[in-house]
């Protein structure tokens, strides 16, 4: 056969799928670009619904790419032989390119459509099959503008703010700029004078954008030091604010995290973006930050890359992850590495009542829903090949008996079919058993604001266990069990009907009738185990919530589109007072 480089088709068909890709690129920076016009009008439905079409652009596009090839070549079955001729042509033409990497996993997307398109098995083609390379170095920097101090903070602060000046004026700019100074002041000041001690201020080119928000992101140095400067704004109905000044790895990683919705933000290439973040946080894995920018597929990419180079490395064995055993899911982990991976089971036990389909449905919910930093973003993943023997015995036995249709051996390869993969954090339960008072106190009280931060998003988890919450390196309290959350707005929220007798009231059974959709919050917390002081301290902030009057109060709010949004801030920075 000849070299694939003589068959025009094989080039033509190659051609095909690059075009697609460079549109769905076109079409991301397209909504994306929207975000500003969006923050200035305070049109925030208008952005919620952009980064839903966002988010479902992907697979649109890669339908759309599959469509075109069906009118190159009416018979895909004859591209099937030299597939591999038209994959080595693309390859040969993305490296060394901006977005290269993910262009070749939009290849094997549209590979993998094909295969279903021709009723074939499309596992046999993974998700990263290919793609998986050693980590390149940056190559393609992010656009900045560097703020160099001359005279005084004061300066360049004011400078910052008129070059990233919005349509709508600011509310206050004086007061923005004493703020920003008061926080410069707060972290370099301990090394003498700011306006002595500054030396300049990077920030990105490009503003981010999240839910009601923007964000200019850089860094500051003086003396020898850095370190992270990212100015919130948000647009009041009276004007745009500075509402916070984010100076720590820690504030801006959970800004920057695996818990929350993704940005709007026009960088290109993103490669640049993710080095200059990941400069900020240097214990942040680049998937997630690939995944944050909303470049999921390529988060989903850099995540096997990352893992697969450290199992090849490591000496432990995969093992049952901590906590309770669940019903609908397998959890299972890598000891020495910061993931957990979740297999359905073949069949679940009383008391659930969902289908496999309604899992997976529920996982994609939560990939478009905005998780206000309290849901774990999930990467899904297909036909993974694992080494056999990187598996202890009881888990092994557990993977082929209880979801054995979605594990196979072949050879010395453990093939999971369909599996999801989180970040680990420690389950609430678990968690308060281990860490002394104070440390239980503040995740137990973090575990309601978690639930009320849920519930503004129009999200109840459904099931309030411990074990179904757990606490991540930065002492947040996230849910990650997702098989019975539905929509607030969906629930009856129901006070317990006074009992008629003493027999009704001691009673196992309920004596009133309980509709599918009922929920009594005054009895959750029958169902959450904990010692008395904490308890206490838990009733004393967020006995609110124990009461079904509180969720017809949100329920309201949603209904009349007024829930208020959950900042999404940690702790140090924000601004005081009101708006």
């Amino acid at each position: 056969m000849n070299a694939p480089e003589t068959h025009p088709w094989i080039r033509q068909a190659a051609a095909a799928i690059h075009e697609g890709f460079v549109n769905y690129n076109n079409n991301f920076r397209r909504i994306t670009q929207r975000a500003r016009t969006r923050f200035e009008q305070r049109d925030w439905a208008g952005a919620r619904n952009d980064l839903a079409e966002r988010i479902e652009l992907y697979e649109k596009s890669v339908s759309r790419t599959l469509a075109t090839l069906r009118k190159l070549f009416p018979a895909q079955g004859d591209l099937l032989p030299e597939w591999p001729a038209i994959r080595a042509m693309y390859w040969s033409r993305l490296d060394d390119i901006p977005d290269g990497e993910f262009a070749k996993t939009f290849f094997n997307s549209v590979h993998r459509d094909i295969l279903r398109d021709l009723n074939l098995d499309p596992t046999q083609v993974s998700d990263t099959a290919d793609v998986v390379a050693a980590e390149a170095p940056l190559r393609y920097p992010a656009r900045q503008h560097n703020y160099l101090n001359w005279s005084s903070v004061r300066g360049i602060v004011r400078r910052l703010l008129d070059d990233f000046a919005f349509r709508t004026p600011y509310l206050d700019i004086e007061a923005d700029v004493d703020f920003i100074c008061a926080e410069i002041e707060r972290v370099v000041g301990g090394d003498g004078p700011p306006d002595e001690v500054l030396r300049r201020v990077e920030v990105m080119h490009d503003v981010f954008y999240q839910s009601s928000r923007a964000f200019v992101v850089g860094k500051m140095f003086w003396a020898k030091r850095n370190a992270p400067f990212v100015l919130a704004f948000e647009n009041t109905p009276a004007g745009i604010r500075v509402e916070a000044v984010l100076t720590s790895s820690d504030d801006v990683s959970v800004l920057f995290g695996f818990t929350r919705s993704y940005f709007m933000v026009d960088v290109e290439p993103v490669e640049g973006a993710v080095y200059f973040i990941k400069a900020m946080m240097p214990r942040k894995p680049l998937d997630e930050l690939y995944t944050i920018l909303g470049r999921a597929r390529q988060g989903k990419t850099e995540r096997y890359r990352s893992f697969f180079h450290h199992l090849k490395a490591c000496d432990d064995q995969f093992i049952h992850a901590a906590g309770d055993r669940g019903l609908v899911m397998l959890v299972f982990t890598l000891p020495s590495y910061d993931l957990v991976f979740k297999v359905i089971r073949d069949s679940f036990g009383f008391p659930k009542n969902i289908s496999h389909e309604e899992v997976k449905k529920k996982y994609k919910f939560v990939f478009n829903h905005d998780r206000a930093g309290r849901l774990i973003d999930t990467q899904e993943f297909r036909n993974i090949e694992f080494p056999l023997a990187k598996f202890a015995p009881e888990l092994l036995e557990e993977l082929l008996t209880s979801t054995s249709q979605a594990v196979r051996i072949e050879g010395d390869l453990l093939v999971i079919d369909h599996l999801y993969s989180e970040r680990r954090v420690t389950p609430l339960n678990i968690y308060l058993q281990q860490y002394p008072y104070e440390e239980a106190r503040a995740a137990i009280l973090d575990y309601g604001q978690a639930i009320k931060d849920l519930a503004m998003t129009n999200i109840f988890a459904g099931d309030l266990l411990l074990k179904n919450f757990g606490v991540s390196r930065h002492g947040r309290v996230i849910f990650y069990d997702y098989d019975e959350l539905c929509l607030v707005t969906e629930c009856q929220f129901r006070d317990v009907p006074e009992a008629d007798s003493l027999e009704d009231e001691m009673s196992a059974e309920n004596w009133f009738y309980v509709g599918p959709r009922d929920i009594f919050p005054e009895e959750f917390i029958r169902f959450l185990p904990m010692e008395d002081r904490l308890k206490k301290a838990f009733l004393e902030q967020h006995g609110d919530m124990l009461t079904a009057a509180w969720w017809r109060d949100i329920k309201e709010l949603h209904a009349e589109n007024r829930a208020p949004e959950v900042a999404p801030y940690y702790r140090l920075g924000t601004r005081r007072g009101g708006h």
